[in-house]
């Protein structure tokens, strides 16, 4: 394993020194709070990956579509790092305890995103880690973080288990030009759609795949886990309603707020979704991973996209006009009368 690469080492750097703004997150009751794991690590050329999952095609909702190792938390003394560490382990394997890693793994805690609101009303919130790995050494002259972890995770709640290249969240093509001929397909798709009174941008990254980067599941998904248990709004639920006509400007709001939902297509992967070239990373997790990598780099993306970071205004406002409670009642959605009456609650 090559050292971090300068690019890679100030985003690390970086990501230690973010320190995200008061959250809404530890507003919410217990049954609206989830969070998610970003976890970073350096290839052979210094560069940083992320770990990312397809879930089993035998969950209920969003079967086969790509997510962010995380979940629920289960209690109100649980913080956001340590619900999506234990998630981690329970999805992916990763051990809860840098002591069960191999020798010379650790992992760093390093930042939280501001929280996400999912359709489902759970407040998301993104955990950043790095997983670093051990110096070379006479036994083993070349540690490799996806070999020597991937392999064995115990994915007994997805179907596998891939990586990506973290920087190229913030391009519109593959950043390798030998992927570009050797992988039909593009890296990137994004369109304007509107979430009631907001414009939202929607982010489709198209994540190619090979055998060193891509581990399938053997084991079956737990049959008393069902897809409520987890935030699915991080794997591409949190969608809004229909592209908006002509252009519309970053957080600018849109005139199709009446529209209907997308078409249940946009959700779905066509054929077996282990077996394409590429995985289709959108919705919520896309768009966490395109701001995870701003704050990395320090840079904005090659394409339009919404400038605030999570959803914090909103999930206040929703707070101070009730919503957001312990229980969900049945049919409760964010309706646009709902989200235009809070829009005129005070902060």
């Amino acid at each position: 394993m090559a050292s971090l690469s300068p690019a890679s080492k100030k985003a690390i750097a970086n990501l230690r020194a973010f320190t995200s703004p008061p959250t809404n997150y530890y507003k919410c009751p217990l049954t609206r709070r989830a969070a998610v794991l970003i976890l970073l690590f350096a290839d052979k050329k210094g560069n940083l990956r992320v770990v990312l999952t397809i879930r089993s095609a035998g969950l209920k909702n969003y079967a086969g579509q790509a997510a962010l190792p995380g979940g629920k938390a289960d209690t109100l003394q649980e913080t956001p790092f340590m619900t999506a560490r234990r998630e981690a382990f329970e999805e992916i394997g990763l051990a809860m305890d840098d002591h069960q890693l191999p020798v010379g793994y650790e992992v760093e805690h390093l930042t939280e995103l501001p929280a996400n609101l999912a359709m489902t009303e759970l407040g998301v919130r993104p955990c950043i880690a790095y997983l670093k790995t051990p110096p070379p050494s006479p036994r083993d002259r070349d540690p490799d973080a996806a070999r020597d972890l991937l392999p064995k995770l115990d994915a007994k709640e997805v179907a596998a288990v891939f990586t990506a290249p973290f920087y190229n969240f913030l391009r519109d093509k593959d950043l390798d030009p030998q992927t570009r001929k050797i992988v039909p397909g593009e890296w990137y798709k994004g369109s304007w759609h509107s979430w009631h009174e907001t414009a939202w941008r929607m982010h489709q990254f198209f994540v190619p795949v090979s055998p060193a980067t891509v581990f399938h599941a053997d084991s079956k998904p737990r049959a008393a886990r069902d897809a409520d248990e987890r935030p699915a709004e991080s794997t591409g639920a949190n969608m809004p309603s229909e592209s908006a006509k002509g252009k519309t400007l970053p957080g600018k709001p849109s005139q199709s707020s009446l529209q209907p939902s997308l078409p249940r297509s946009f959700y779905s992967i066509a054929g077996d979704a282990l077996h394409q070239p590429r995985y289709r990373v959108f919705g919520m997790t896309a768009r966490i991973l395109v701001d995870a990598a701003r704050v990395a780099y320090g840079e904005e993306p090659e394409y339009e996209h919404n400038s605030h970071f999570g959803d914090e205004e909103m999930m206040d406002r929703l707070l101070k006009i009730g919503r957001l409670g312990p229980k969900r009642k049945e049919g409760e959605i964010l309706t646009r009368d709902v989200m235009m009456e809070a829009a005129k609650a005070k902060i």
